[in-house]
């Protein structure tokens, strides 16, 4: 059974609407000035702007990636692309003002930058959208299979049914059928299936019928993607380079390798730290320490020693939300933790018992964003448990994270599972930082903290 697959057209449509919208703007502050666009005088000029700023607006698309939109992208790196594309393609449409002869370009180009920004930022994020809840109707969806059961392929099979933006409609192969080829091919056509999921764990198959089972799915027009094992792999710390055509595999250099974007990040965090403690911390503070004090006895401020940089220990601040106990620093929080005070549910809920830790995002302890310091006891368990747990201290451990933005804050459920997502989190956020992806995780913490995070503690 084989299915149409819209997905392909979706790029062009884009393509064809972000033109539409970049034009129309232009025509329209050209005729807020002028009675004719195509004038004898102007018709020439006004024809190659317009085409210069579309195909510079294409040709920026294959460096920020704006329309490699995979389905299982989250709105956090979309907007991060997004919000990168246009503010770089206004700079060019300012530039391309001023070095033009049009002078209602040079008269509109900080007005038609503005406009240009929030119309392409609504219509491209009204799309996002509208795709997503297309998809969660069970429309657009792509067939995949997983053809081993561990606990790699469990969390990423957990995260597409939870998922149903994602548009994945899944499909378990039974396992009494694994070595049988000839069954296998009739169930991937039967099924229309897409993509087929191996996990790099060890299996119950030898290296020849591996061979055979890829051969197939490449005959057979089968995608097939590996998963990495989330236990023992330190996958993130490897990228795929070339000794003239030999393929190997070399140590990865993170963004924050590098002396340029140290500096960048740290420039950002004194000033946005310095911001937040000046203008809103110096009349926060007294109110929640006042609270706090009212609320029971005890100091204003916890503090609790934590990993930080190259697992260097560190006193992190926040306020307290606790009843002082001697389980502090022993005990994660549950859910409907009786320790908790009744401020403090409402200092976590809505964050706000983390806005002391600018004071070590000052001191230079913290980042303003990064992987978020947990417990000693709980950074020594899960290093032996999970492979790549280490890589988060290669960053600053930030106010906030990643992961947090994306739900997986919390300590009920399934621990070890969310834990899990929350380190896959972390190594995407160390090996894809961009200033601009700080700034959105900005963005969707300050909506968290004024609507209240769920799945706080």
């Amino acid at each position: 059974m084989q299915r149409i697959r819209y997905s392909r057209y979706f790029k062009t449509a884009f393509i064809l609407i972000d033109v539409v919208v970049i034009a129309a703007v232009f025509v329209y502050f050209f005729l807020r000035n002028n009675d004719h666009l195509f004038s004898e005088e102007t018709s020439e000029q006004n024809i190659l702007s317009i085409t210069l700023l579309i195909f510079y607006w294409i040709l920026l698309s294959s460096r920020t990636k704006l329309y490699s939109v995979a389905r299982n992208i989250t709105y956090t790196i979309y907007l991060e692309r997004l919000v990168t594309h246009i503010l770089i393609f206004i700079f060019g449409v300012i530039l391309l003002a001023k070095v033009s002869n049009n002078d209602f370009l040079k008269q509109d180009r900080f007005l038609l930058g503005l406009s240009l920004f929030f119309l392409l930022f609504i219509i491209k994020s009204t799309l996002f959208f509208t795709l997503k809840y297309i998809r969660t109707k069970g429309l657009n969806y792509r067939n995949v299979m997983f053809l081993s059961s561990d606990s790699s392929s469990e969390i990423l099979k957990n995260i597409l049914k939870e998922r149903k933006d994602y548009g994945f409609k899944i499909y378990d192969y039974p396992n009494e059928k694994l070595f049988n080829f000839e069954n296998l091919v009739k169930y991937w056509k039967g099924n229309g299936i897409h993509t087929m999921y191996i996990s790099t764990e060890p299996q119950n198959y030898n290296k020849e019928q591996e061979s055979e089972i890829h051969r197939l799915a490449e005959v057979h027009k089968v995608r097939i993607s590996l998963i990495p094992s989330v236990i023992i792999n330190n996958f993130f710390e490897y990228e795929l380079g070339y000794i003239e055509t030999q393929p190997i595999l070399v140590r990865s250099k993170f963004p924050l390798d590098y002396l340029t974007n140290i500096v960048l990040k740290r420039t950002f965090d004194l000033v946005f730290s310095v911001f937040i403690l000046v203008f809103i911390c110096t009349w926060l503070f007294p109110i929640i320490a006042l609270l706090i004090k009212l609320d029971g006895k005890g100091p204003i401020f916890f503090i609790q020693k934590r990993y930080g940089y190259h697992d260097e220990v560190f006193n992190c601040m926040k306020f307290r939300t606790m009843r002082v106990n001697g389980h502090s620093a022993t005990k994660t929080t549950e859910e409907n933790d009786h320790r908790i005070t009744k401020i403090g549910k409402f200092l976590r809920k809505t964050s706000l018992d983390e806005m002391p830790q600018f004071m070590n995002v000052l001191k230079g302890d913290m980042s303003v964003v990064g992987p978020r310091p947990h417990m000693l006891l709980v950074d020594d368990f899960y290093k032996l448990k999970i492979g790549r747990y280490s890589i988060r201290s290669l960053v600053r451990p930030g106010v906030t994270g990643m992961a947090q933005v994306n739900g997986l804050r919390g300590d009920s459920g399934d621990v070890d599972l969310k834990m899990q997502k929350r380190i896959l989190a972390d190594a995407f956020y160390v090996k894809n930082w961009t200033l601009m992806l700080d700034l959105v995780i900005i963005a969707k913490t300050i909506f968290l903290v004024i609507g209240g995070d769920k799945n706080a503690n």
